[in-house]
């Protein structure tokens, strides 16, 4: 006979029906953490390969990011409801409808602020009830659920489409080596090529009331024009540099929203000048430069928290219920000489503004590396940089001393665009001291006369309230400020200086760069060397999309006027009434100043209260004399702030200084306020 059939316990077909049951819910919650996390970073991460780029995240540091956006963030949502089972059936049922309902609502904040113009509060209460109507239908009905167990797919599409067809994907996995090599002319002579690209440098913030270089402000930008020849009609192609920096390379308007990277653009100055010139390459946010023609220096590794950092606050701004005003390029910010733990390439100089020696420690360490790489050699050498300054964060005084400040102050509305012209500014005196740095070094080493010099920088950028920025708005109201910028050719051998008003485009820079270096180019391009007749059409062309050209009249921009300085700022205080309070950040660092540091508390920030109207003067003192007035402006999301730079680092020293905050009442008197 027969044995009779073997059925399961009830225990286990109830445990096995559980767990597919849990099986089912981690799907939901790998689809919904998938929707709201791994889908928006990857996307703005796979459209910004520059972020790599610059951080020198290699290949592994790249997929192990991947790997930590994509499973991270599910693991404690799925281990909060896992142990939510502890507390019965029940109890798990309903934390897991709770989270799927958080997390519909957080969906909600992301769609809402690509869709809808709701902002803040508003948008988080209508994603709210979005959060509660979908928990709801989730728990109602079983079609919510099958869609999201579906949608636990999305995770690997999203991985998929950043690794193989973002442009990201040519730095996680790069195709090629480089493209044709550049000719020699004829019996040409190829003199050294020394190339310093700066950037977000406005050729107006360097101008004067009389069209020419403010020397009283910027010495080394007026000593480099009076022994160049000053292209002054020039142009940028974009203002974002993952675009610029490439056609001023390849000599073609960019027509392709891929990664700055030699795979994307095989043909450009490194390899043309490969087979002739050594290439001694300092690239920041670009890798044009092939492995088979350069191999960069590299500062001291990054690693992957810098990399897990600042993702994680691109999470914030993504996923956010409000805009976000900061930058993502302010997160490129230049290492120094001594973060970098490079030696001085050269003596700290002797100009007095100089009073401590470690200010030469501030000194950017890609600009040391390219310092002390500009000696004569057997072989010709081309010698390039490209430098992130002025480009913000801002963050030098002109004497090259540091300060720290908040990432959220604005840059943009009342109060907010002056201060951010005038921290510029600021940093910009300081690139002025490091163009006299390059000047003095390329002289010292008897470069200077027979090297091919090249200064330019990539874009500028607007500081027109209501337009700030390098984008669209900018552009059209402020075309000037963005697209103009400085350039600077000194030919070898040149003594004197000269102006040339040509419509120069950025494009024109290689086909230039390479007739003066004797070389002749194996591909066509769309600029126009310098050495051929100026272009009879006077029309610019910028592309703040790839392929998509905006075109404007060219003509050397007039310069906005400086503000006229508060007439108390560099006066001595006089004792006056004591009323009203404010808030100050840092008070801390004022009474233990180290100068030698390299670092001072220039930047003055706080808040007031309400019964100090907007537009109040306050006066900033420092050690009994002024340095800074500026009125408290509208509210923000950072509440009812001011914010002064004190440009003149002579007002502190060393140990306890003592700073004062003044109300500005009718006419000059002042009123002191209590600082906590």
């Amino acid at each position: 006979m027969a044995d009779p059939p073997v059925e399961s316990p009830p225990d286990r077909g109830r445990w096995d029906r559980g767990w597919r049951g849990e099986l089912g819910r981690l799907l939901e919650i790998v689809a919904l953490v998938g929707l709201v996390v791994t889908q928006p970073l990857l996307d703005v991460l796979g459209r910004s390969p520059d972020f790599f780029l610059f951080h020198r995240a290699d290949t592994g540091h790249i997929l192990l990011l991947v790997a930590l956006v994509a499973l991270v963030p599910t693991a404690p949502v799925a281990a909060l409801g896992l142990l939510s089972r502890l507390a019965g059936r029940t109890a798990r049922a309903l934390t897991h409808t709770a989270l799927v309902g958080l997390l519909l609502a957080a969906l909600a904040v992301q769609v809402g602020r690509h869709t809808m113009p709701l902002r803040g509060v508003p948008l988080l209460g209508l994603a709210g009830l979005v959060g509660v109507a979908g928990a709801v239908a989730h728990r109602r009905w079983r079609a919510p659920g099958r869609a999201l167990r579906l949608a636990a797919a999305g995770p690997v599409a999203f991985v998929s489409l950043f690794l193989f067809v973002s442009p990201t994907s040519a730095v996680v996995l790069p195709r090629g080596d480089g493209g044709a090599v550049g000719t020699a002319q004829g019996a040409a002579v190829h003199p050294p090529v020394v190339m310093l690209i700066l950037d977000e440098l406005p050729l107006v913030s360097l101008l004067g009331g009389d069209g020419r270089i403010d020397a009283a402000r910027f010495p080394h930008f007026a000593e480099l024009a009076a022994g160049s020849t000053w292209y002054r009609n020039a142009t940028g192609v974009s203002g974002w540099t993952p675009y610029a920096l490439p056609a001023m390379l390849t000599g073609r308007y960019p027509a392709r929203a891929v990664a700055p990277h030699y795979s994307q653009y095989p043909d450009n100055l490194f390899t043309a000048f490969g087979g002739l010139y050594d290439v001694q390459a300092q690239e920041s946010i670009t890798r044009l430069c092939p492995p088979s023609r350069c191999e960069q220096p590299v500062a001291p590794e990054q690693g992957l928290g810098v990399l897990v950092k600042e993702t994680g606050k691109l999470l914030g701004r993504v996923a956010g219920p409000t805009e976000s005003t900061i930058d993502p390029e302010d997160s490129y910010r230049e290492q120094t000489r001594v973060e970098a733990g490079l030696d001085a390439a050269e003596p700290v100089p002797a100009d007095p503004k100089f009073r401590w020696d470690s200010l030469d420690d501030n000194q950017p360490a890609r600009f040391t590396s390219f310092l002390a790489g500009l000696k004569p050699q057997s072989r010709p050498a081309l010698h390039f940089l490209h430098l992130l300054m002025p480009h913000s964060p801002w963050a030098y005084l002109p004497s090259g001393a540091r300060y720290d400040a908040p990432e959220d102050l604005p840059n943009d509305g009342a109060g907010w665009v002056d201060l951010a012209r005038q921290r510029h500014l600021a940093q910009l005196g300081y690139t002025d001291r490091l163009i006299g740095e390059t000047l003095r070094t390329l002289r010292a080493s008897g470069l200077y006369d027979q090297a091919l010099v090249v200064v330019t920088a990539d874009h500028g950028v607007s500081f027109r309230p209501g337009a700030q920025g390098r984008g669209m708005d900018a552009i059209k109201a402020a075309a000037g400020e963005v697209a103009w910028v400085p350039m600077f050719v000194k030919e070898p051998r040149q003594q004197t200086g000269r102006v040339d008003d040509r419509n120069w485009e950025h494009v024109d820079l290689l086909p230039t760069v390479a007739d003066e270096a004797g070389i002749r180019l194996p591909w066509r391009v769309d600029g126009r060397s310098a050495r051929q007749a100026p272009r009879a059409d006077t029309t610019k062309h910028f592309y703040d999309a790839p392929g998509e050209a905006v075109t404007f009249a060219g003509g050397v921009p007039t310069p906005p006027p400086l503000p006229t300085p508060h007439p108390l700022v560099g006066t001595e205080v006089r004792a006056g009434p004591t009323g009203g309070s404010a808030t100050v950040a840092d008070l801390a660092a004022f009474r233990a100043t180290d100068p030698d540091t390299g670092t001072l508390p220039a930047l003055v920030w706080g808040d007031v209260p309400d019964a100090i109207p907007d537009g109040t003067l306050l006066a900033v003192a420092v050690n009994g004399r002024i340095g800074a007035v500026v009125p408290v402006v509208p509210t923000d999301p950072g509440g009812r702030r001011f914010a002064a730079l004190l440009t003149d680092d002579r007002l502190f020293h060393a140990g306890t200084n003592q700073l004062d905050v003044y109300q500005v009442t009718a006419g000059t008197t002042l009123r002191r306020l209590t600082l906590s």
